[in-house]
């Protein structure tokens, strides 16, 4: 849950010229949702990294709106983990749609991130 604030524009983020709730910031708080949802379940050194965003971004929030999102995991299909979200505000629905995450170990993602080879010789 947040409180709508200058900075999470689309005017301030530069996804637009209107001074209303970021569709840029609507997706980062339902990714927030998504990773909080499974912040006790991950085995310890795995973390969970974005694959696919699919989300319809349905009405404005004004500043000053508080917005609520909520992750919902509804497929886990070996690493993928898929996730029906939504996001209110006090007028009702503001956006809706399915976010895809995927499992890691932190430390070889990170490594890869890098440019390190992770791959073993046979």
């Amino acid at each position: 849950t947040i409180v709508v604030t200058e900075q999470d524009t689309a005017l301030a983020l530069g996804s637009g010229d209107v001074p209303v709730l970021a569709t840029p910031r609507v997706v980062l708080l339902a990714e927030q949702a998504a990773v909080a949802a499974l912040a006790a379940h991950l085995p310890e050194g795995a973390t969970t990294v974005g694959h696919r965003v699919q989300l319809d971004h349905l009405a404005p929030t004004a500043v000053g709106g508080t917005v609520t999102a909520e992750a919902t995991l509804r497929t886990i299909e070996g690493r993928r983990l898929t996730f029906v979200v939504s996001v209110r505000d006090q007028r009702g629905l503001v956006a809706a749609g399915r976010l895809t995450r995927v499992v890691v170990e932190r430390s070889r993602f990170l490594d890869h991130a890098a440019g390190n080879d992770v791959r073993t010789a046979d």
